[in-house]
């Protein structure tokens, strides 16, 4: 990957409707370079998606809460994951090291289905506990940057 294709990610993460045009003339390159830089990039799995960002608090769902889930067992296989997946308003499953064993991102239209959630979080085989951090405010949420680390 070179800069030119990190340039293309950087543009199409701030919209990805975007037509190859575009995308060509802000790298220098024709829209059929530019389209075929992106193909080669989907089919790398470097973009593994094309969707849109939706604001949550439109669709009903202005709670949001990172959950922390502790367990007596091992929950990094399929069976804890399609549990997890069962529970639409789960947005992300992390298996994560430290003193709890799963990291999970939920929005909910309330506290009270927060609630309900946790309730169906303790169903799933082998969960012992749950804390959850309610946000308050988000300041940004950032896409993959393939410019810049630190």
């Amino acid at each position: 990957m070179d800069e030119i294709d990190r340039k293309l990610i950087e543009l199409l993460q701030h919209d990805a409707a975007r037509p190859y045009s575009a995308l060509g003339e802000a790298v220098g390159l024709s829209s059929g370079a530019a389209h075929e830089r992106v193909r080669k990039l989907r089919e790398r799995g470097i973009i593994r998606r094309t969707t849109i960002d939706v604001d949550p608090v439109a669709l009903g769902r202005g709670v949001l809460a990172f959950v922390m889930i502790d367990s007596n067992a091992w929950m990094g296989d399929p069976p804890t994951a399609e549990a997890l997946l069962a529970v639409p308003v789960v947005e992300e499953a992390h298996v994560i090291a430290g003193s709890s064993s799963l990291l999970v991102k939920v929005r909910t239209g309330s506290t009270d289905e927060l609630q309900a959630v946790l309730r169906r979080l303790f169903q799933i085989d082998g969960v012992t506990g749950t804390q959850a951090i309610v946000v308050l405010q988000t300041f940004f949420e950032r896409p993959t940057s393939s410019l810049s680390a630190c």
